[in-house]
């Protein structure tokens, strides 16, 4: 692997989209450490000192943005407007019969979407820089800090506006970076930076476990976190490459004097179908009434039952709610991410066949009957990956400080599985020899 490594560097082409690549991600970086105008530098870091790396009801998006959302930055929203506007677009697209049919029309159509798609994510990201410039000003975004009223110093309408206008700039500029990664670098942009996110906090979040700990000046318990780390990559990078594959044959057909077809391939179904999507439906979903209360200051019942079961995250009725929602939403991405009459119909015209199913309707149930099959271990999968960091919650009092579960760890293996695979097909196009032997 070392080897492949080092001729990945070797060759002149491979070596200039790694580099150009690197230094996208170290721009990236560098973004996210950039305040925005108006904002109270020394009392953002008091504030985020004394939260002590408890980011409440913004943890999500605050692992997206690389920990840039509570600090206020240039690149605060991340790539969340642009995640969020890619899957309002997967989901119209099976709603609304035009974007349908732009769907099918092949690359023209697919560059419409993306069209489509950057502007809602600029529009995404005026509304959410909006929101948080608001809640920076309201004293919500640390609720505990003493100086929380003091991090907008000047709440005039010029300064608001120019602190959204350059959250929305940064979005955009996200946006192109990360198109420029996918055409003139190595692996899907946004992935990337995704990845970059997320993973530029495993450092500190693995350091401060050891400082907290109390075994051996805590190393019993980093040694615990690292060996528990290392099993659960494996387990994700087992069950992601995991896939049914279903046989399909092709008829031979004579056109003149020569024989086409006859060959014979497969569909690969994973295991893992709708990939981290149910996980990230199933967190928003459970911000939403924390969010309320938290905006509404509220002292009704309603309130304070939402506060004792919601907020925290660790009481059962929100365990047992997030495990039900993720099944619920893998379940449903699949249904719209993969349509088995469509893929039957497809086959049927061109001729293939599963042995043994006629084609057709038989073969579109045949389709679905696997599919809800396989989808099934998928979700029970996702979901015990995603309860992780609920149970680094009870087991040492600090929700956000447990790096390996959830939604960081899927997305990190996911895209580094997926980067390696493209570094292994460009060298198995030059020298023949991959990462494995």
């Amino acid at each position: 692997m070392l080897t492949a490594f080092a001729r990945a560097f070797q060759t002149p082409d491979l070596r200039k989209k790694l580099l150009f690549t690197l230094g996208i991600m170290v721009l990236f970086r560098l973004g996210q450490h950039i305040p925005v105008p108006g904002v109270s530098f020394e009392n953002v870091n008091q504030c985020m000192n004394e939260a002590k790396g408890s980011q409440g009801l913004f943890g999500l998006v605050n692992m997206f943005s690389g920990g840039a959302l509570l600090q206020l930055t240039v690149f605060a929203l991340g790539i969340m407007p642009y995640i969020t506007a890619s899957i309002i677009l997967q989901l119209l697209v099976v709603v609304i019969p035009r974007l349908e049919a732009l769907k099918k029309e092949g690359q023209a159509g697919q560059a419409k979407i993306t069209q489509y798609t950057r502007y809602l994510t600029v529009a995404l990201a005026v509304l959410q820089a909006t929101g948080l410039v608001a809640t920076a000003r309201s004293g919500t975004l640390f609720p505990q800090c003493q100086v929380r009223d003091q991090i907008v110093p000047d709440q005039s309408v010029f300064t608001t506006a120019t602190m959204v206008i350059c959250m929305t700039a940064g979005t955009a500029f996200i946006m192109w970076l990360g198109e420029l990664i996918t055409d003139k670098g190595i692996g899907n942009g946004m992935s990337i930076l995704m990845f970059v996110s997320i993973a530029a906090g495993f450092p500190s979040a693995l350091w401060q476990i050891k400082t907290q700990g109390d075994l051996a000046d805590g190393w019993i318990e980093f040694g615990i976190v690292i060996i528990c780390g290392l099993a659960m990559v494996g387990l994700v990078v087992l069950v992601e490459q995991a896939q049914r594959r279903i046989p399909v044959q092709y008829a031979k057909r004579m056109i003149g004097r020569r024989s086409y077809g006859g060959t014979s391939t497969y569909i690969p179904l994973k295991v893992n179908q709708a990939g981290v999507i149910p996980v990230i439906f199933a967190s928003s979903l459970l911000y939403i009434p924390a969010l309320i209360v938290q905006f509404s200051n509220s002292q009704a019942d309603w309130a304070q039952w939402i506060q004792a079961h919601f907020v925290k995250g660790d009481h059962p009725i929100y365990i047992v709610t997030y495990f039900v929602l993720i099944i619920f939403f893998a379940f449903f991405y699949v249904a719209i991410s993969f349509n088995p009459e469509e893929v039957a119909d497809n086959m049927k015209k061109y001729g293939g066949f599963i042995p043994g199913i006629r084609a057709g309707r038989p073969t579109a149930e045949y389709l679905s009957y696997v599919l809800n099959r396989i989808t099934w271990p998928g979700a029970l999968y996702l979901g015990l990956i995603a309860l992780v960091p609920t149970v680094a919650l009870i087991a040492f009092g600090a929700q956000q400080d447990f790096p390996f579960g959830g939604t960081s760890i899927l997305i990190i293996v996911g895209v580094g599985l997926e980067t390696v695979k493209q570094i292994e097909s460009q060298l198995q196009q030059r020298n023949y020899e991959g990462f494995l032997r």
